[in-house]
């Protein structure tokens, strides 16, 4: 199956592409059965094929170490794109913006993720950076460099969002803990802690509106 040269350059379009389509694309690979059985072997999602190693994919027929990286590459693109769209959302009123603008930072990670929001007074997005990074389980948190960034870009306000690989949305008492000592710490600077989001796939928990912070 093959689509015509003039389908491939209206890619403004591209939302008419079937994902085998879009693959053939960004791969070359024109045999269709080879991308199938590749995305069936990953129960036909994208966030599980792009989970996929370079070392996993060129185990395919078909798939070359030059086309893994095609393919990783287009993810990782998507990832960023993800993140660009996120941070023109430029005020937070709520928990649920939060996680829609969180979801983008969140796509495809594997362990978990601490995020950082900096607001101005008016609850008007400065920046988002990731704090840290760690394992399955947990990851490490700074107070002095969260402090210090919130210093660095007049923040006034600040959001804690870290997301659950494991799909549990409810807070750990290591996550009650670091959320009680930043909200301190933050209160003697005359920084406020809005919210502290947990986000998985499915889901979310905010410790603002479960009367938790």
């Amino acid at each position: 199956m093959r689509f015509s040269e003039q389908k491939k350059l209206s890619l403004h379009e591209n939302s008419v592409l079937s994902n085998n389509e879009l693959i053939s694309l960004i791969t070359g690979i024109k045999d269709f059965t080879i991308i199938q059985n590749i995305l069936t072997s990953a129960d036909n999602s994208l966030k599980n094929l792009s989970l996929l190693s370079p070392f996993e994919l060129v185990q395919f027929k078909g798939i070359g170490q030059s086309k893994a990286i095609a393919l990783i590459s287009a993810f990782e693109l998507s990832k960023r794109l993800a993140e660009e769209r996120t941070n023109a959302m430029t005020k937070i009123n709520n928990s649920l913006e939060i996680k829609d603008f969180m979801t983008g930072f969140f796509t495809n990670a594997i362990c978990e993720e601490f995020y950082i929001i900096y607001l101005n007074h008016g609850h008007r997005i400065i920046r988002a950076v990731r704090h840290s990074k760690g394992g399955l389980a947990e990851t490490a948190v700074d107070l002095r460099l969260i402090l210090k960034g919130a210093l660095d870009c007049n923040s006034t306000t600040i959001v804690l969002s870290h997301n659950h690989p494991s799909g549990n949305v409810n807070p750990s008492n290591e996550d009650i803990k670091i959320t009680q000592k930043v909200k301190t710490a933050a209160k003697l600077m005359d920084i406020t802690l809005l919210d502290h989001v947990i986000v998985t796939d499915h889901n979310y928990y905010s410790f603002a509106d479960e009367g938790t912070l």
